[in-house]
């Protein structure tokens, strides 16, 4: 029997208002992906709304300072009001291979 050892670790940083609520969500992910993926919670930038350009323009600044191997993710806009924290768990799972593994 082989046993599979999970990709990573890889360190999440977080940039959510609502701090309390981005770690009780990645908790979920991270204990859902555990046997794929080592996911370490880094922390939480707590900040306010971003428009979609701000948020591009964040996603390049980050990138210039910390090179290629960063990698950056985004939800859509207004996501867990519409469909709720499930939504929200079920969208990062589906695309964490994308970007994990891409």
């Amino acid at each position: 029997m082989s046993t599979t050892k999970p990709l990573g670790p890889f360190k999440l940083v977080t940039v959510n208002t609502a701090p309390e609520r981005a770690y009780r969500l990645i908790g979920r992910v991270v204990e859902n992906v555990k046997d794929k993926y080592t996911i370490i919670h880094a922390g939480n930038a707590d900040t306010s709304m971003w428009t979609p350009e701000e948020a591009k323009s964040i996603h390049a600044e980050a990138k210039e300072i910390m090179g290629p191997q960063l990698k950056t993710f985004a939800l859509p806009q207004g996501l867990q009001v519409s469909r709720g924290p499930d939504a929200v768990v079920e969208f990062i799972e589906e695309n964490l291979p994308a970007l994990l593994e891409g």
